[in-house]
């Protein structure tokens, strides 16, 4: 859509919001006092295209629209505050290697969790209260964007109901 014209244009393209010769031009389509019309967006549109572009009433080129902490922190929680998601599954043949217990089976819920950088995977028997850290699943994870993949790939390895 980059190449759609700034300006609408009449039959012949000529400028449809022009005023006659010798008609004052006020509101929108009206070029500020000394800057040269806005080109119709096809060829550039010149310096003046380039001044009144983005919705300003006065000419003037728009101020900067940078948000601080824009973007994909903001996205996850924004203010570093710990993020989880859970699955229900049931452990494929071995169960799920534990710290605190060692292997547990059957119906189990997942919980991966993100916080201060890291990303853990946790486990415990469905509708139970004690969760037990999965052996080997804590890591690094730069973006908690990422979170959604690395639960996705840990249901998907560990949830085994068929053997």
């Amino acid at each position: 859509m980059g190449g759609q014209a700034l300006t609408p244009t009449g039959p012949g393209g000529a400028d449809a919001g022009a005023a006659p010769a010798g008609a004052a031009t006020t509101g929108a389509g009206a070029a500020p006092e000394g800057a040269a019309p806005a080109g119709d967006g096809v060829d550039g549109g010149g310096a003046a295209a380039a001044a009144t572009a983005g919705m300003t009433a006065d000419g003037r080129a728009a101020g900067s629209a940078e948000v601080p902490g824009a973007g994909m922190t903001a996205d996850a929680g924004g203010d570093g505050t710990p993020r989880e998601l859970t699955a229900d599954l049931v452990a494929g043949p071995g169960g799920v290697m534990t710290d605190e217990v060692g292997v547990v089976t059957g119906e189990l819920t997942l919980k991966s969790r993100y916080a201060d950088g890291q990303v853990t995977l946790a486990v415990q028997y469905k509708d139970a209260d004690e969760w037990y850290a999965v052996t080997g699943g804590t890591a690094k994870l730069a973006d908690p964007a990422g979170l959604d993949a690395v639960h996705t790939i840990a249901v998907a390895l560990l949830h085994r109901p068929e053997g």
